[in-house]
């Protein structure tokens, strides 16, 4: 892969969404499975809104780089361990949250925290129950992901049992609900 083309990627999205320094780089190699044949991604990048999502799958796409997502890092399945030579899609910075308190939903952007859900909500009356053992750091995106659960799961359900719809962004950069 080409620093021109990475460049172009760069150009396309806000100013430091694209990070490529070697200190940063290594912090993202792998989540808390510690997978040793973890690879050293080309560049994180870190949008906020859907559409930096998107410009960033169609780039891949277009230049064929393998994209790993990572949401907080905490996973111990290994699902965000990076590929040489590919991007690291963090989601840690997409933290929107909208509660309505009358149709008991919330839409929850992947990079808020599970702890920070749960005190959101509860501010109008409502509980979330999915508490995985590490839900004080776990992000929403990722206990998406594991389909997360914790002990309240035993009673009250998993988190796929409170996710009505998600919006996602394909391969090649489409976004569909």
């Amino acid at each position: 892969m080409s620093v021109i083309a990475l460049a172009e990627l760069a150009a396309e999205l806000d100013d430091g969404v694209v990070v490529t320094d070697p200190d940063i780089l290594a912090s993202y190699r792998q989540d808390r499975a510690a997978d040793p044949s973890a690879g050293t991604p080309l560049a994180v990048v870190r949008p906020t809104r859907t559409e930096e999502v998107q410009t960033v799958l169609r780039w891949a796409s277009r230049h064929r780089v393998a994209v790993v997502p990572r949401g907080a890092g905490t996973g111990l399945s290994g699902g965000a361990t990076a590929l040489d030579g590919g991007i690291v899609l963090s989601t840690e910075k997409m933290r929107d949250i909208t509660v309505d308190p009358v149709t008991r939903t919330a839409v929850v952007q992947p990079g808020l925290l599970n702890a920070e859900v749960k005190k959101v909500v509860a501010e109008h009356g409502l509980w979330y129950p999915p508490d995985p053992s590490s839900y004080e750091i776990c992000s929403i995106g990722g206990n998406i992901a594991t389909n997360a659960g914790g002990l309240c799961c035993v009673k009250y359900g998993v988190t796929t049992d409170y996710v009505l719809g998600l919006q996602v962004v394909l391969a090649d950069g489409t976004a569909v609900r």
